[in-house]
């Protein structure tokens, strides 16, 4: 069967040249496919044997690890040039002025630091990339270097010298070959001359794959590349290869340890046993000089003769950093409930009865299940929740349950006990059950739980008690659980996918957040908002608020704010058809089902009993004098006053009034303020 590599790179490109290397040296034995971090391929990554990542494609470990997944095998790629273009850059002349060409500041500088380290230092170079705040003038430099990026390099620089994309390590190499277990193929023409055409500044391949042969073993040094421990034995079961790592864990001097019987200098690690059934041995933990490792254990097949067997050896304390990377960033996130209803905007009797809704829920301890497309607001839904709770004063946590594989999402949720897994921490780590203590737990996604994390969600909703993953003992929580979907779950129910006896437990009081088409005027308050803090300024044409009203929204407010920021980007102080994003040409306006036909909304002004409201803004603009009052602050003033009136409701009131001359709007701060027109209209009818 053939294995799977996959090439994670920042460029796309990069990723492709990559992968052409690695296919051209492993042939049929593999199977590669190149993901990048740049164009978003990275989101499809499909599961693998190694995952080959370059140094620039990941700002830190918690980054890569939001990708691949957490047992995923991994390992950096390295890259340098060949001998060739070493010796071309070496035949420059001394002080020649090089502008070096690459796509990011890092990357630059990393390949200059590389030919400065092959001997290439007779060269004055200074980096360029993409957004480089260097100032370039022709007579400045005598040439362009680039390794295939001549497209960023400044045109009045007429002279470049393309010297190819870097190539990868001869040690990069050797190690995917060893971890893919394809290690025969050190042995072949190809590597080898692979390793002669690859320059390196310590020991060349060759020179590594010679004294390794010199030694009888020529993976001795190769070895050492690697993260973890590594013991090799012949087919006698003698010693002939030990890492630095393995004497580190085991204690013992691998120059005490080489040509001796395995089993009289490890008595501990079953190499007899691998090489008797000529399989790989299940992990295993050992203590081993007092510290708990994880040893596995895999023979050396070739042409159907077993020649020898590895074992691994990975101290917990080293496999802890890695696989605690995404946790430690888990446990300091959500425990503080941000927003409340009053961060809820709009006026349409959707949302306002959504609220309401919640708003009630939220008073009892009762699990509730929030309802909606993605980008509704489920989750500012349940921070509101929380804090109109008698708990808002407990810890809030929030898990997203479709982020994470299933066995990292068991022990988040429940937590783990010392030795209970490999990077298990000592003593062990509470959950996020246990965690929220007292307060409120956010399961978003609640539909990406498997059926066995299911079952154990019932029983804390039962028992309102927990198990900690390896432990043993029960542990009491009071958690609310507030969960979020944005899928039918009942669908989910029929089809087996989902618990009918869970989802009737988390079903008992749902609140169905509307989609953003469904919330009319609710629109243009929210574009307002978003306006209001991107502090953009803009307006809209009647043809753009047209299209904006019948749009499906399938992204809802998230893919709302996106448009507003686009429209801010524009500069123009119109928005018209033109000015859309593109995707609004290939949307269809509501394909789903006929809508039935809305009235327009005429004014307040127009519609029976709003006259005291009309009398009250009147009112209050004359009060303000010529300071003028904004929507908010007439907004504040009726409800001190008792005076039912919604932002909408305002708006129109304002309009009716400037269309008759009474009232100046002015945009930004400015607020709207009496003409004086309108202000013989209050005295005249005794309005004051």
């Amino acid at each position: 069967m053939k294995k799977k590599v996959a090439i994670v790179a920042l460029d796309p490109q990069a990723g492709r040249f990559y992968a052409k290397q690695i296919r051209e040296l492993f042939g049929t034995r593999i199977q590669i496919s190149a993901y990048s971090v740049r164009d978003g391929s990275v989101e499809n990554l499909e599961r693998a044997d190694l995952y080959m990542v370059s140094t620039d494609a990941f700002e830190s470990v918690g980054d890569l690890r939001q990708y691949i997944p957490i047992d995923g095998e991994v390992m950096e790629i390295q890259v340098t040039f060949l001998w060739e273009v070493v010796r071309q850059l070496q035949s420059l002349p001394a002080g020649t002025r090089v502008l070096f060409v690459n796509l990011s500041d890092k990357m630059a500088r990393e390949a200059v630091s590389r030919l400065n380290q092959l001997g290439v230092n007779q060269l004055v170079f200074e980096m360029y990339y993409p957004g480089s705040p260097l100032r370039v003038r022709a007579e400045d430099y005598d040439l362009v270097v680039t390794p295939h990026e001549q497209r960023y390099a400044p045109p009045c620089i007429k002279k470049v010298l393309d010297i190819g994309q870097r190539v990868l390590t001869a040690s990069t190499m050797t190690e995917a070959a060893l971890r893919l277990g394809l290690d025969e193929l050190l042995e072949t023409s190809r590597f080898q001359a692979y390793q002669n055409a690859v320059a390196a500044n310590t020991y060349s391949f060759d020179q590594m794959f010679n004294r390794s042969r010199r030694l009888e073993s020529q993976f001795e040094l190769l070895l050492e590349i690697l993260e973890e421990g590594m013991i090799g034995v012949n087919e006698k079961g003698e010693v002939f290869a030990c890492n630095r790592k393995a004497e580190e864990i085991t204690g013992v001097n691998s120059k005490l340890a080489l040509h001796q019987e395995a089993a009289a200098v490890y008595p501990y690690l079953p190499f007899r046993e691998c090489l008797k059934s000529r399989r790989p041995l299940p992990p295993r933990v050992m203590k081993i000089g007092g510290t708990n490792v994880n040893v596995t254990m895999a023979p050396v097949l070739r042409g159907g003769d077993c020649i020898g067997a590895f074992a691994g050896l990975q101290r917990f304390s080293d496999a802890e950093n890695r696989q605690n990377e995404l946790r430690s960033q888990l446990l300091h996130k959500g425990h503080h409930a941000k927003y409340t209803f009053d961060d809820v905007l709009g006026d349409s009797a959707a949302i306002r009865r959504s609220v309401s809704i919640a708003r009630r829920m939220a008073a009892n301890d009762l699990p509730v299940l929030l309802i909606g497309e993605t980008g509704t607001g489920k989750e500012l839904f349940s921070h509101a929740v929380h804090n109109a709770s008698p708990r808002s004063n407990g810890p809030f946590v929030a898990l997203n349950c479709a982020a994470m594989p299933e066995n990292l999402l068991e022990s988040e949720l429940f937590g783990y006990e010392d030795g209970a897994f490999t990077g298990a921490r000592r003593g062990g780590k509470p959950g996020m059950f246990e965690f929220a203590h007292g307060g409120t737990l956010f399961l978003d996604e609640v539909e990406g739980m498997s059926p066995a994390l299911q079952i154990k969600l019932l029983r804390v909703l039962q028992e309102r008690e927990i198990m900690r993953v390896g432990g043993n003992q029960i542990i009491s929580v009071n958690v609310r659980i507030v969960a979020a979907t944005n899928e039918d779950l009942e669908q989910r129910v029929e089809e087996g996918s989902f618990r009918r006896d869970l989802y009737y437990r988390l079903n008992t009081l749902p609140v169905l957040i509307p989609p953003l088409r469904e919330r009319g005027e609710d629109l243009f308050l929210l574009i307002e908002h978003f306006q209001a803090r991107l502090g953009a300024r803009f307006r809209l044409s009647e043809e753009v608020r047209a299209v904006l009203a019948s749009h499906q929204w399938r992204g809802n407010i998230r893919e709302l704010r996106n448009v507003v920021e686009y429209f801010s980007c524009t500069g123009n102080a119109v928005i018209g058809p033109e000015d859309l994003p593109p995707t609004f040409r290939y949307c269809p306006l509501r394909e789903e089902r006929p809508q039935p036909a809305r009235a327009v909304p005429q004014p307040v002004m127009e519609q029976p009993g709003s006259e005291e409201a009309r009398r009250f803004v009147l009112r209050r603009l004359l009060l303000a004098a010529g300071a003028g009052a904004g929507r908010d602050s007439l907004l504040r003033a009726a409800r001190e006053e008792g005076v039912a009136l919604s932002q909408l409701e305002v708006r129109h009131i304002l309009a009716a009034l400037n269309r008759e001359g009474l009232v100046q709007i002015s945009r930004g701060r400015g607020g709207s303020r009496l003409t004086e027109q309108g202000v013989r209209f209050c005295r005249e009818n005794q309005i004051g």
